[in-house]
């Protein structure tokens, strides 16, 4: 296998993203036009990431970086579950404030595993194969179509798994609305800032891979590319 000098990096702050984004989401906020979690604010840079991965290094190597993040989510949300659930200290007096903050209940982590790798990998997909069809070319276009669609399915999976049946339709829409334009509004704006990474990368790391013949099932690890 090659070798990659940022790669690393990216994946480390892909799931640093992630876990981060996490934690943020157990605080709502409320910002005028907006009302979404904590997480809402940073989670967008994982697309981004997702969206650099796959454009740079190809679909294979970005579905190893998925199915990371997925691994240590669990592994988050296993260990808070585990550390809420142990007896405190005698002079822990901040039990109920743990268990409120980062005692997620089992619909939310279920709902945000399932969110992460069903939209991260529909993000990718559609990266990879836009690039094949126009032959390298628009990256905006491909960027902003795979986050159209990964984020739309992303929020829309972790709502109905978390709160449906919790909250009325009509919040629930609200909520869907101003997470859905702030993520994509996110993936915009920082457009030229993704151009520049990516020819950085493609230039420092001698990778710009075409999925022409990669097997897109999300279960298989290989990592063989096409140039």
């Amino acid at each position: 296998m090659r070798t990659f000098r940022y790669l690393d990096f990216i994946t480390a702050s892909f799931v640093a993203v992630l876990i981060i984004s996490n934690i943020a989401s157990t605080k709502i906020l409320d910002l005028r036009w907006f009302t979404f979690d904590g997480g809402t604010i940073l989670f967008p840079l994982a697309y981004i990431f997702g969206d650099v991965l796959t454009e740079v290094y190809g679909f294979a190597r970005s579905r190893r970086v998925i199915w990371t993040g997925f691994f240590w989510l669990i592994v988050m949300a296993g260990t808070l579950w585990l550390v809420d659930r142990l007896p405190a200290a005698s002079d822990y007096t901040m039990g109920d404030s743990f268990h409120a903050i980062l005692g997620q209940t089992p619909r939310i982590v279920l709902g945000s595993l399932a969110a992460f790798w069903a939209g991260e990998f529909v993000n990718s997909i559609i990266m990879a194969k836009m690039k094949v069809r126009t032959d390298g070319k628009a990256l905006w276009s491909r960027t902003i179509t795979s986050t159209l669609f990964g984020e739309a399915i992303d929020t829309a999976i972790f709502l109905l798994i978390a709160f449906g049946g919790v909250f009325p339709g009509a919040l629930l829409w609200s909520i869907f609305k101003s997470n859905y334009v702030f993520k994509v509004g996110v993936e915009v704006v920082f457009t030229p800032i993704t151009y520049m990474v990516v020819r950085y990368l493609k230039r420092t790391e001698h990778s710009d891979v075409y999925d022409r013949t990669t097997d897109f099932n999300p279960f298989q690890m290989s990592t063989g590319e096409t140039r």
